[in-house]
């Protein structure tokens, strides 16, 4: 959830993401029917370095955005 409106990823609705923002803390398994499955370490540390980079790219976009709203 980019901006934490609970819309999801480009406005889609929630549960549209890969779950890798602060709400997705297991990871999903069978198409939203409820049963989530642990992460290990290694997931858990590659799905929060997926998060740093979405974060940044929102940041970049944001900024590019302020930019042209200042012109």
């Amino acid at each position: 959830m980019p901006k934490f409106d609970k819309t999801g990823p480009q406005s889609q609705g929630p549960m549209t993401g890969w779950g890798l923002g602060p709400c997705g803390g297991c990871r999903r398994m069978g198409f939203g029917m409820g049963r989530g499955v642990a992460q290990t370490k290694e997931e858990k540390l590659k799905d929060i370095k997926a998060y740093k980079e979405a974060l940044q790219e929102e940041i970049e976009e944001t900024e590019k955005e302020l930019a042209d709203l200042q012109k």
